[in-house]
């Protein structure tokens, strides 16, 4: 097994590789599969590129706009036995996003979500949530930077919860507020939407370890809450409570 780090292409780096899978870092802005929407280069072409195949196997997604941790699996079978722990409930999921308004401490969700491939029947869907930092200071009002733990794994799952809750995600041009958006992106840079994939918690499909991978807080995230008067701890890089 390996931990350490390396850049492959299109900003593409990989967190953590052995045998049985792998954990790349994808960057806002780049699509997980062509078949999402368009664009010249997809998640998925680069890893053809560092398997030298055009079989590629991968284990769940991100939308467009989310940076940060995604699993791909080396062998069919690890495929299916990493495919199976998501099924189950196995995997812990740990996302840092910058929300409208001050959140509660902490929170549980618990809010049926459309889903398009059943013809917009929603369907069960959970997330918890607590808050790591309140900016209260920010124009043109208040944030809060928060640690969501989606329980299943629905299409935007994130940003339709939080935005229940009157919380919309800064940055999210489908569900936040256009005008907020532009102000953030304005006032401090922030021309993305504010979620990231931090970390990744879940048995080795081959051994059964305990494997916990983190993608630190992007740079451009991380910038941004920096001119928000933010001090970027140790959050930024998964050390948080789990």
């Amino acid at each position: 097994m390996t931990h350490s780090q390396r850049d492959l292409t299109h900003g593409v780096r990989v967190l953590f590789e052995d045998d049985a899978l792998m954990v790349v870092s994808k960057p806002s802005g780049m699509l997980v599969h062509r078949g999402w929407g368009d664009a010249e280069v997809v998640l998925v072409d680069v890893m053809r590129e560092v398997v030298a195949s055009d079989k590629v196997h991968t284990i769940h997604r991100l939308d467009r706009a989310t940076s940060g941790a995604v699993i791909f699996a080396q062998t069919p079978t690890d495929a299916r036995t990493l495919n199976d722990m998501f099924d189950a409930g196995e995997v812990t999921k740990r996302y840092l996003t910058l929300v409208r308004g001050i959140t509660p401490e902490s929170g549980h969700i618990d809010h049926p979500i459309p889903n398009k491939a059943r013809g917009k029947e929603r369907v069960p869907a959970q997330s918890s949530f607590r808050r790591v930092a309140a900016l209260r200071d920010t124009e043109p009002r208040a944030l809060s930077l928060v640690e969501v733990r989606p329980h299943t794994g629905r299409v935007h799952q994130i940003r339709r919860h939080m935005r229940h809750i009157n919380h919309h995600l800064i940055g999210d041009t489908t569900y936040g507020k256009g005008k907020l958006n532009r102000a953030i992106r304005d006032r401090y840079g922030l021309d993305r939407m504010a979620l990231h994939a931090l970390s990744l918690d879940f048995p080795h499909p081959r051994t059964g370890e305990p494997l916990r991978v983190v993608d630190p807080l992007a740079d451009d995230f991380v910038e941004a809450l920096r001119r928000m008067g933010l001090e970027v701890g140790a959050w930024a890089h998964g050390e948080m409570e789990r």
